[in-house]
């Protein structure tokens, strides 16, 4: 036999007799019962989750849901420039709801903002981004409406506009003049991620809504997309990579972070309406869903400022550091007539540096936020420093964190409710020793602000437009009337029965 024989039969030999060793796999216990096998997941059930995801990540609690109200229930007042919007009651209620939709009224609402009635809704609903979503989607956002939503039959007040601006008729124009309702372009040289980054961006996530500035009649500024935008009182800034007005400094692990938790200590920390979106839509998403967000936000076209915008020594994330100027303030009486530095520096004291420090760097841990490479100190506007002491910040996530900041407005639960005079002080303090002291605010500032934001022209205008259109109207009867009584003169023997 060959050496490579028997090292062949050394080795069966040896493979045997360890297969003889090897005990039996010790059975189970008689009184612990087998694993049961995991449910089978039915067709119906995985559509509804897929729309319950779908609706998580457009963020339809947010607006559709009151405080203290039950789920997609409606009743929400919505601040816009014209006017608030009443959100409705979008459960499967059949006598105050959507529940005698038909698919295809679903779709039309969804992507059209046409009713089942044949009424226009308004675009504070974002049915321009929604246009995008696909068929597929569609269906299970109506399965899960339909089947997943509890209905609740309770009424919601209407939306009562100033005229002419109730007129939802007007809505059709508007719409023939903005609205893409159409899927999103191809683009077969991107990566799978970037196009689902796209998808989620432009259409459900709607980030462009809230982002992106808005033309006279209220429509999207589409050559300025995602460049800073107001919305009501707070300022949605600049989300495109520029390096110093946007979001060019920031890392794709940071976006990510910020999506998920609201804050990225040393740049943001989300307020407003981002927090909202924060803790109801973009905690919830999957890690691999925030990346591709991630991936397209850092590959779209970037925006630097326009000439109107202060200069900065750097990105909005960079501004102020830490001081103490409190020292040359101590022993000094605050009177009528005393400057507005002391005002601010007592407020700063009395309300802001037992939480941010007596520095103003915030906590160790971050909790409470340094005021000093902060965005809210050091943006292109000082609108967020003010709705951020007026409105406060609440925010939560997925992993249980909890973020609160009480309100210095009108609310009921406002620690210390501070004048427009003392905010507008409080921010020029915090401003110049934190922030961007090239930033001032004014009482007049914080009362916008304080009101919900800055209105639109467009009332005054349309009102104005109307008035003079019903005046040339009358000019016209008048002319024709006095064409008449003229005929009249000239040929009165004339049969004018």
């Amino acid at each position: 036999m060959r050496p490579l024989n028997l090292l062949a039969l050394a080795a069966v030999l040896l493979a045997t007799s360890a297969m003889a060793q090897t005990p039996e796999p010790a059975s189970a216990p008689p009184d612990v019962p087998a694993a049961a096998p995991a449910p089978a997941v039915s067709p119906e059930a995985a559509l509804i989750e897929r729309g319950r995801y779908l609706a998580v990540a457009s963020d339809c609690i947010a607006c559709h849901t009151a405080p203290r109200g039950k789920p997609m229930a409606g009743g929400l007042a919505i601040a816009s420039p014209v006017g608030e919007i009443i959100a409705t009651n979008i459960t499967p209620s059949k006598s105050h709801g959507i529940g005698n939709y038909s698919e295809a009224q679903f779709a039309a609402a969804l992507r059209r903002g046409v009713r089942a009635d044949g009424a226009n809704l308004y675009p504070a609903m974002p049915y321009t981004a929604y246009a995008a979503l696909n068929d597929a989607d569609v269906h299970a956002l109506y399965a899960y409406f339909m089947k997943g939503v509890a209905p609740v039959d309770t009424p919601t007040r209407e939306t009562a506009l100033p005229f002419p601006m109730n007129i939802r008729a007007s809505m059709k124009v508007w719409n023939a003049l903005f609205l893409k309702d159409q899927p999103l372009a191809p683009a077969p040289q991107r990566s799978a991620q970037w196009l689902r980054g796209r998808y989620l961006a432009e259409g459900p996530a709607h980030c462009s809504s809230c982002h992106t500035p808005r033309g006279f009649l209220m429509q999207e500024k589409t050559n300025l997309a995602l460049s800073g935008a107001q919305v009501g009182p707070w300022y949605a800034p600049n989300i495109t990579p520029h390096p110093t007005a946007g979001i060019g400094t920031w890392s794709q692990d940071e976006l990510v972070a910020y999506l998920k938790t609201g804050r990225v200590e040393g740049r943001a920390q989300a307020a407003g309406s981002m927090a909202e979106a924060i803790t109801h839509s973009f905690s919830k998403l999957t890690d691999e869903d925030l990346r591709a967000i991630a991936v397209y936000l850092k590959e779209t076209p970037a925006i630097g400022p326009d000439s109107s915008t202060p200069p900065t020594l750097g990105t909005r994330f960079e501004q102020g550091k830490a001081g103490n100027a409190l020292a040359q303030f101590r022993g000094r009486t605050l009177a009528a007539d005393s400057p507005e530095e002391i005002r601010g520096a007592r407020l700063f004291s009395a309300s802001c540096a037992s939480c941010h420090g007596y520095n103003g760097q915030g906590t160790r841990d971050g909790y409470y936020p340094s005021l000093f490479h902060n965005s809210a100190t050091a943006g292109v506007n000082a609108n967020n420093l003010i709705a951020t002491i007026l409105y406060g910040v609440e925010r939560e996530t997925e992993d249980g964190g909890h973020v609160f900041m009480p309100p210095f407005g009108d609310q009921p639960n406002a620690l210390n409710k501070l004048s427009n005079q003392d905010v507008a002080a409080l921010s020029n303090y915090l401003l110049k020793y934190y922030g961007n002291p090239d930033l001032k605010v004014k009482p007049e500032d914080v009362a916008v602000i304080r009101e919900g934001g800055p209105r639109s022209p467009l009332l005054l205008v349309a009102r104005i437009g109307m008035g003079v259109g019903a005046v040339v109207v009358v000019l016209l009867l008048l002319l024709g009337a006095l064409m008449v009584l003229r005929r009249k003169r000239i040929d009165p023997e004339h049969d004018w029965k």
